[in-house]
This record gives C-alpha cells, structure tokens and sequence, in this order.
C-alpha cells in the first residue's frame, strides 16, 4: 500500500507531537482529531480520491479556505469554532513544514489563512451577594448537600476549571503551613492555588467525612465513581434553578472560574497574579476580566444624572494664535 506524506505526517502529528512530545489532553487530541478528519473527508469529497490517497497539492489554500466556509455555512459553527478548527490545521501544517520542505509551498499558503475577528463577549460571573445565594442552596445537613457546598465554596474562591474541580485526589490537598490544592491544567501543566481560611475548615471537615486513601478522589459520586463535567454542571444548575434571583441565567463552572477572577480583580490584585493564580498561558486571556470590570464601571456611570452644564468655547484671541492651534 502507498503511503503519501499527508497520511504519514497525520500519523506522526498525533503520535508524536500530541501525544508524546507534548503530552495533550484527550480533550485536546480529541478537538484536534475531529477538525483533521473533517478536512480531510472535505477535501476527499471535492477531489474524488479516498482518505488515505490525499496529498499536500489536495489540501491548498484554497480547498482549507473553501472548508473553513463550508464550517461556518453548512455546518452553522461559529467564528469561534472555525477559529479553533483553523487552529488544529495550522498546527498540523506547521508540523508538516518541518518533515516536507518540498511542499513548502502549499504548507505556507494554509498557515498564511488568519484567524477571523471576533467580538470580545461580555463575561458572566456572580457578585457576592449572588455567591452567597447559591452557596446557602445546598442541604448541609445531608451528604451530598455538603459535598456540593464544599466544591462550590472551592470553585469560587480558586477559580478551578471543571476538569481540574472534578479531578483532584486527596493527596492533591495540602491544609498545613501554606494550604494550597495542587492541580494539572491545560497543556499538563501543573500549579497550586491558595486556599483560604475558611476553604481549608471546610475541606478539612469534608476530608474527615469522606475518608479513604491518598489516590482516592476528593469529590465522587453516591456510588464513589468521579464526577463527571456534566454532573458537576447538573448540580449548579440544580442549586440555580432553587432562586428566583438566579434561575434562568447561564450558570456554569465556568462562570464560577469567572467569578473567582473578578474577586481576585476587585480585591487588587495584578493581571498577572490572576494569570498564574488561573493558569493562564498568557496574561493577555486576563486582560478579559478588566474590560468587564470597565464595563460595569461605564453603565454604572451612564446612570449617573448628567451635571446640566455646558462646556465653555475657548476663542483664540489673536490671529497668529488661532494659526497655531489650527495646526
């Protein structure tokens, strides 16, 4: 069977750039595996050959070009989505240029395709007194109602992506000297987060009540399984659908991470503490939290009831003047 480059550099993304040198999540891999097999079964119908006959001339320019619009208008994906498909493809091509120089040609024509613009979206978090709504909604006095209280006060006060909420062990809560939870975030990168006083009280009541060994998860379900994001996402939901002031609003982990950092913001704190403290790879994905912040502080502002004054008119008073501030 002939093997062409495209399906050798396919096989040797995946198992060597994805998996092995750069270790990605199957959350990652899985993103990446769809957008390339959605290409390269695009690009298959367009040229009449199967999958594993394509080349570098089939996948030009100007057939990812056709594909990223087949995305977003037969397949309604949005900007966002086509950018992200844009971005595994870009990936693939740049792995590509190092393996095949003789079709260097092609390869820079694709990773040469922009991104497109996208309007910056308005975030959602909670305001305190939304907060402690929903922290007061689970049942304490029963277990899973204090597990729910637990995770959420932790999610709140860490700012803890869903995955990396469900995911830690008990050995990864540290409530000594220096109480931190230790955690691995995108790209497999590990960090540790403070916990405050009353994060550690809870946890550490919570510890003693579920028990168990090091490697044993923090959080689990009735039947001591790990929590899935779904599951986690079905209890705020639960717990948001119990208040009037809360119920039909979008609330998800996510939205808790958000708060996290608009806490952080408000308190004082620095762009690039809150970068570190979240994971951030970049202290530009913060810069979200201050343009919500100046948001806020514009509506706030346009309540305001105007002063009524008119401005004065500043007349020059000699020609030779009126000369230079025309310049």
């Amino acid at each position: 069977m002939v093997v062409t480059a495209v399906a050798a550099t396919v096989q040797a993304f995946f198992t060597q750039r994805l998996i092995s040198q750069r270790q990605a999540s199957p959350h990652t891999i899985a993103a990446y595996r769809d957008a390339i097999r959605m290409l390269l079964q695009f690009a298959s119908g367009r040229t009449a050959k199967p999958v594993s006959r394509l080349d570098f001339a089939d996948l030009d320019a100007t057939v990812v070009a056709a594909f990223l619009d087949y995305l977003e208008r037969e397949r309604a994906n949005s900007v966002r989505s086509r950018n992200a498909r844009l971005a595994a493809i870009h990936s693939l091509f740049s792995f590509a240029s190092l393996h095949h120089p003789e079709h260097s040609v092609d390869i820079t024509r694709v990773l040469a395709i922009p991104a497109k613009r996208t309007e910056h979206r308005i975030i959602e978090f909670l305001t305190d007194d939304e907060v402690t709504e929903l922290l007061n909604q689970p049942d304490r006095d029963t277990r899973t109602g204090r597990r729910d209280h637990t995770m959420l006060h932790l999610a709140v006060q860490t700012g803890l992506r869903a995955s990396e909420l469900t995911g830690p062990r008990r050995r990864d809560i540290h409530l000594g000297t220096g109480p931190h939870v230790s955690c691995t975030g995108k790209g497999r990168k590990r960090r540790v987060t403070p916990l405050t006083a009353d994060t550690v009280a809870l946890l550490r009541a919570w510890m003693a009540e579920r028990g168990g060994r090091p490697d044993d998860m923090l959080f689990t379900t009735s039947r001591g399984t790990a929590l899935s994001h779904d599951a986690l996402a079905q209890r705020i939901a639960h717990y948001v659908a119990q208040r009037p002031r809360l119920a039909g609003r979008a609330i998800t982990p996510h939205v808790l991470r958000h708060t996290a950092a608009m806490r952080l913001l408000r308190a004082g704190v620095d762009t690039t503490v809150i970068a570190l403290w979240l994971g951030h790879e970049s202290v530009a994905t913060t810069q979200i939290y201050l343009r919500a912040d100046m948001e806020l502080k514009q509506r706030a502002l346009d309540r305001t009831t105007p002063s009524g004054t008119r401005p004065g008119r500043y007349k020059p008073a000699d020609q030779l003047l009126a000369f230079l501030e025309a310049l």
